[in-house]
C-alpha cells in the first residue's frame, strides 16, 4: 500500500527511475481499487450494463491517469528507455505486449541517463 501512495503522491514526477517493485505493487493496488470502484457502482446502479462503466470507476480512472502514466514513464527509464515508449500502447494487443515486456525487465545497473539506480540507493 506504501508504493501506491506513494507514486500517487508523486504523480507528475516523470523524471528518474521506478524499481520493478514500485510499478507492480502500484498496479496491485490500482487493479483492486479498481474492482472496488465497480463493486460501489454495481450496488449503487451507477453501472452502465452495456458498457460495462460506472460513474465511479471512471472518476477512479480518470483520478489515477496522470500518476499511472508517470510511473510507467519512470519504470521505461529503469530499463534505460525513453518515456516516449508509451505510446507503443496505442498499437493493439502488441502494445500491451511489448509494455509488459519492458516492465518485468531487471533495472539497468548503476546510473543511466535518467538517473541512478533505485535499488542501489536502499
Amino acid at each position: 500500500m506504501n508504493w501506491f501512495l506513494l507514486v500517487v503522491r508523486n504523480y507528475v514526477g516523470f523524471q528518474g527511475r521506478a524499481r520493478r517493485k514500485e510499478y507492480w505493487y502500484y498496479f496491485l493496488f490500482y487493479v483492486i481499487f479498481n474492482f472496488v470502484a465497480l463493486f460501489v457502482d454495481y450496488i449503487a446502479g451507477t453501472i452502465d450494463a452495456e458498457g460495462g462503466v460506472g460513474l465511479f470507476s471512471t472518476v477512479y480512472v480518470l483520478g489515477l491517469l496522470l500518476p499511472s502514466l508517470a510511473v510507467l514513464v519512470r519504470r521505461l527509464h529503469d530499463t534505460d528507455r525513453s518515456g516516449w515508449w508509451v505510446l507503443i500502447n496505442l498499437i493493439p494487443l502488441v502494445g500491451v505486449i511489448v509494455t509488459l515486456v519492458f516492465t518485468v525487465q531487471d533495472s539497468t545497473p548503476g546510473t543511466n541517463r535518467f538517473g541512478p539506480n533505485p535499488k542501489e540507493q536502499q
